[in-house]
């Protein structure tokens, strides 16, 4: 299915080099728009650089995934995979000076719970915001308003596939097809670790779900002093496909180097950046008419409402500071 999506016609990219590319021309668009609006006093340095609108974005990604992860009812992970892989695919072609991240990662979540058939009322998402009823029924009338925005910025590929169902049918395959290694099981925790990594980085934009997944198996492997190359040659039946193997293992190491490179930026760096993108946003430099649409959800502690056994170990400053282990 993955091979006649979209996802791999129009959202499977050839390099880190590319996504780097279309990200520049977003901020370069961005700061065209903003120089011909006159709202920019001159040698104002309220633009933000590329790299700074990276640094933003993997910051309001992180805070998706802890929204999602203490979200009530559970949230699937295919629903998470789902949002979070829209909100790398948005700011590909568009800047946070624009957009605010803030409203565009919950619009990413609210979607991705529609499409993939996760039933949540928008009572039930907004009551999971750290916020008064009040202040929920705003973010709710904010998220509808950009919804018909992401789903066009997406192209209306909203079909997306993630590497968890190709996971679980590795580990079937292990099972069945590789006696050499009596339980499988243990590869999970180890590899559900890896997955939590690597849908940080820009992975899901270069790989397919099916390397990613194993790729993620034979990096539990490894980790538990496993050898498994016989599972490659024999079992995927690469010993004669040298040059494929090869690529395999090329894309593998490249994927691993991606996720030994990534950091999350420091408290105080986002901190500066923060006030940046405020500032940005007070001289309205969006497309949008309307100032509630382009200024977005305006209360940035939201991330979750606190269960009573999480109340001591929730804090706004860990989810600034912590990143993936």
């Amino acid at each position: 299915m993955f091979h006649s999506s979209t996802q791999r016609r129009h959202w499977t990219f050839r390099g880190e080099e590319e996504l780097s590319r279309r990200r520049a021309e977003a901020n370069r668009r961005a700061r065209g728009r903003a120089a011909a609006t006159g709202k920019v006093p001159q040698g104002e340095l309220v633009l933000l650089e590329p790299h700074e609108e990276l640094a933003i974005c993997k910051y309001y990604e992180k805070r998706l995934l802890d929204f999602c992860a203490v979200f009530k009812p559970a949230m699937p992970r295919s629903v998470v995979g789902t949002a979070c892989m829209y909100f790398k695919r948005f700011y590909l072609n568009n800047s946070v000076m624009e957009y605010h991240p803030r409203i565009i990662m919950l619009t990413c979540a609210f979607l991705a719970c529609k499409v993939d058939e996760f039933n949540v009322s928008s009572a039930q998402f907004v009551g999971n915001l750290r916020e008064s009823p009040l202040g929920q029924e705003k973010a709710l009338e904010q998220i509808l308003e950009y919804e018909l925005l992401l789903i066009q910025q997406l192209n209306f590929h909203l079909i997306v596939h993630n590497p968890y169902r190709p996971f679980e049918g590795f580990l079937i395959d292990l099972k069945t097809r590789y006696p050499v290694l009596e339980n499988p099981e243990v590869l999970r925790k180890t590899a559900d670790d890896f997955l939590s990594r690597v849908a940080l980085t820009d992975a899901y934009l270069l790989f397919t779900p099916s390397l990613i997944a194993l790729t993620a198996i034979l990096s539990s492997g490894s980790r538990a002093g496993i050898n498994m190359e016989s599972y490659l040659s024999e079992s995927l039946m690469l010993k004669e496909n040298r040059s494929t193997l090869s690529r395999l293992l090329d894309d593998m190491k490249c994927m691993k180097n991606l996720i030994k490179k990534y950091e999350l930026p420091r408290a105080e760096e986002v901190a500066a950046l923060k006030q940046k993108l405020e500032k940005c946003h007070t001289f309205e430099l969006a497309l949008n008419t309307n100032p509630k649409k382009r200024k977005g959800y305006e209360n940035d502690e939201y991330v979750a409402k606190k269960s009573k056994m999480d109340e001591e170990e929730w804090t706004d400053d860990d989810l600034v500071d912590s990143a993936l282990p």
